[in-house]
């Protein structure tokens, strides 16, 4: 029994669901254990194992089990390229680093969360169903990170902010000031493309727009501006792919929930327009953190002018730092509140995606990773074209499934937005890795894949394997 008909209110066949769709349970585990609270500390410690990357871990592994028994679908030769080229620029950026032992953790850790991890999800993810219930892991998970969020800014028991404990930062702690705005942003992502795509149900949409509009809360109130720069952008491109009369509307929807939040009811309306007003003072008045970000920018564009092809090396940031940064760097940031005591966070990154790979792995990482990126990104983007030209009442396979495309492209422009001004760390990173996944499961096709929506041959689904799926075909 198929997804669609439990959600009509008939009672779901679980057995039958659990069967259908079981290789997925890993692939929500690792977003979903995402709620679990970790002890203060190890938010960003280095080497640690959360059960979210143990979760990726496994769905790793039940991916190489059921490509074993061809069950997993196929790709294309240049769909097998886009994927496994990262592996190239991370193997030699490790050869070639100064201490190649001391470089391999960082190439395990990439390795799996820009290849391995984003190669299961576009290999097990067999159709749009399973596609939607993926994301919908992610507004789950935002939905309950956001409610802790806003009680801690209630009651004053988030991370310290200008003095006070008000910060929300769900289960991250402060450690990881970032991993509930990231979070809470995915979740916002996904809520306003379904809302917007005219695919799914009336109430479907509805339910979703709600989500959106609560999500906006505890996003306002991580007090994060690069969440909140990175959210504009993608929610404007979801917006105006879905068309701008719809647009029209969730932008009138969002300014009259933003202006009752933070003018009406005063949700940190002090706080919040110093915040805003902050980002356009980045050259001309910046903060110390912001002064420290360009200081690491600086000092990792020394690191690659020193060893361009190649960069120092994976994890070899921290160790060149304070050879190639000005005197102008603070020796790390405050962090309390949340459970936590004081604590000085040392600054070992650059706080730019791009830039870290290109000092720590060179020309021939950048071109690696961000070229990969930029190959999905382009194909993604024509790839959801043709459902866009098709009109809201087309009806056709490209018309069923454009919530999809409209998920997969604003998540991705989400992630690679951010990368502008953040870098990975912390448990939330794993997610990183499944962005990219759903990002090239729309944007590659398997092997006779035509029109997104329509009929396409059954790739490992023989005798024993995983039957028609929801949207009535085994492929997408």
């Amino acid at each position: 029994m198929s997804l669609a008909v439990s959600l009509n209110g008939v009672r779901p066949d679980v057995p039958g669901l659990l069967r259908r769709h079981w290789p997925l349970l890993p692939l929500a585990a690792t977003v979903l254990f995402l709620l679990a609270p970790l002890p203060a500390g190890d938010a960003t410690a280095s080497g640690k194992v959360g059960p979210a990357d143990a979760a990726s871990l496994l769905l790793v592994f039940v991916c190489a089990v059921q490509a074993l028994r061809g069950r997993v679908r196929g790709l294309t030769p240049l769909g097998a390229v886009v994927l496994g080229m990262p592996a190239v620029g991370l193997a030699v950026a490790t050869m070639t680093a100064g201490d190649p032992y001391a470089a391999l953790p960082g190439f395990v850790r990439y390795l799996q969360v820009f290849v391995l991890v984003p190669a299961a999800v576009v290999l097990l993810v067999r159709d749009a169903g399973e596609f939607r219930i993926a994301a919908g892991c992610f507004v789950v998970l935002a939905l309950v990170q956001g409610a802790v969020g806003v009680v801690q800014y209630a009651t004053r028991t988030g991370a310290s902010y200008q003095g006070e404990d008000i910060r929300a930062v769900g289960t991250f702690g402060p450690g990881d000031v970032m991993g509930m705005a990231t979070v809470v942003a995915y979740g916002l992502v996904v809520a306003t493309a379904v809302a917007l795509a005219p695919g799914p149900a009336r109430r479907i949409r509805r339910l979703a727009g709600g989500c959106a509009l609560l999500l906006v809360l505890p996003l306002v109130l991580s007090f994060s501006r690069g969440a909140w720069i990175a959210t504009l952008g993608a929610a404007v491109l979801v917006m105006l792919l879905a068309g701008i009369r719809r647009a029209l509307k969730v932008l009138v929807a969002l300014a009259a929930a933003g202006v009752v939040l933070v003018g009406g009811l005063g949700v940190g309306s002090e706080m919040v327009a110093e915040r805003l007003t902050s980002i356009t003072q980045v050259s001309s008045a910046p903060d110390q953190s912001v002064t420290d970000r360009y200081t690491m920018w600086a000092a990792a564009e020394s690191m690659w002018r020193e060893r361009p092809a190649v960069g120092v090396g994976l994890k070899g940031f921290p160790a060149h730092r304070d050879g190639h940064a000005s005197l102008g760097l603070s020796s790390g940031s405050d962090t309390a509140g949340a459970g936590q005591a004081y604590v000085r966070q040392p600054l070992l990154s650059p706080h730019n995606m791009y830039l870290l790979i290109l000092s720590e792995q060179g020309l021939i990482g950048l071109t690696a990773l961000a070229g990969g990126w930029a190959a999905l990104l382009v194909a993604g983007a024509r790839r959801l074209a043709p459902a866009s030209a098709s009109g809201s009442g087309s009806g056709g396979g490209a018309e069923r499934i454009r919530d999809c495309g409209l998920i997969a492209t604003g998540l991705f422009v989400w992630q690679l937005t951010d990368f502008l001004y953040a870098d990975i760390g912390g448990p939330s990173t794993v997610l990183t890795g499944v962005i990219i996944g759903l990002a090239a499961w729309w944007a590659l096709p398997s092997r006779g894949d035509g029109v997104p929506g329509g009929p396409s041959p059954a790739v490992g689904c023989g005798a024993g394997g995983r039957g028609p799926g929801p949207e009535g075909s085994s492929g997408r």
